[in-house]
């Protein structure tokens, strides 16, 4: 049977997932700026501005989960899952002002010059920053689709993005340290910035959609094929679906239309079998509501009554 929301014990799964990252997204902050101020590199400086980003951006993903699991209220009747799409959001933002920042340095530094110091040590603390990075993220990204999180998953790739950071850093401090050419730094830190700006465009961008309700061809197919299935099952006919990805939920609607010798009472025992049916059917929390309507006459009712509006 399908879940409508997650048990309590996946929240503390999720919860904990999100106190890891905060954990080691403090860690590496520690660890660049510290890297920066013994080189005085450009990419460094720029996969720190990363870092700092991704410790606001956690600290606001936290509240977010933590919001959206609040059940709904009399001010917030659909619940509060809607949050998440904001915090991808407001993570993608946070990710542009940072890769503006980074193009900005770097342009500073290609016209204004500047000097590289401690290249061995710097390149040893940023080489631990890529392992850990690296496996953070595989592991949000993991918990992300094992419970359907969408700020889980926006995390993940967050940090994936900050580990193709630091590989671009560890390439600009080996190639200013082989050839002795310093300009190395400021020209792939910005190739980092780009990177980085298009990374945080491709989260607005979903958390956009994801707040106007954009509909997923391939998800509504899934839906009417299984809608086809019960109709033909239970001999009834449907009409009027609509469906939503609330962020922690899906919201599914349909107006299911019964023969008329069915009394209020086996149309509604019927529909509830097909709602928890449609529920079952996907693996993260979903909710069917159902409008009962006759099949004969349906049509002749609605031209009346908007007639009579007219």
């Amino acid at each position: 049977m399908g879940k409508i929301t997650y048990t309590v014990e996946e929240r503390q799964q999720m919860n904990r997932a999100m106190r890891i990252s905060l954990f080691v997204g403090f860690f590496m902050l520690i660890l660049k700026c510290y890297a920066f101020f013994l080189t005085g590199s450009s990419a460094i400086l720029s996969d720190s501005a990363e870092s700092i980003v991704h410790v606001f951006a956690v600290g606001f993903a936290a509240f977010s989960m933590w919001l959206s699991h609040k059940p709904a209220d009399e001010n917030h009747t659909y619940g509060h899952d809607r949050i998440t799409f904001f915090s991808a959001g407001f993570e993608g933002a946070l990710i542009i002002l940072a890769a503006i920042f980074i193009l900005y340095q770097s342009i500073q530094k290609i016209f204004h010059g500047f000097e590289l110091e401690h290249l061995d040590a710097g390149m040893l603390f940023i080489c631990v920053a890529t392992i850990l990075n690296g496996g953070l993220g595989l592991y949000l990204i993991t918990q992300g689709k094992r419970f359907h999180s969408i700020v889980l998953e926006a995390d993940g790739k967050h940090i994936l993005t900050d580990c193709v950071t630091s590989l671009g850093v560890l390439l600009a401090l080996l190639l200013s340290r082989v050839t002795g050419w310093i300009y190395f730094d400021p020209l792939i830190a910005l190739l980092i910035g780009l990177n980085i700006l298009w990374t945080g465009l491709k989260l607005m961008h979903h958390a956009f959609h994801g707040l106007m309700d954009r509909s997923d061809a391939t998800f509504d197919q899934h839906i009417r094929d299984l809608l086809n299935k019960a109709a033909k099952k239970y001999a009834v006919r449907y009409h009027n679906l609509r469906h939503r990805n609330a962020g922690n939920r899906l919201m599914i609607e349909v107006h299911l239309q019964f023969p008329n010798e069915y009394s209020i009472a086996q149309a509604h025992e019927l529909a509830t079998h097909i709602e928890h049916e449609m529920e079952s059917c996907f693996e993260k929390p979903t909710e069917c509501v159902t409008h009962l309507e006759p099949i004969d006459g349906h049509d002749e009712i609605h031209r009346r009554l908007l007639g009579h509006e007219g």
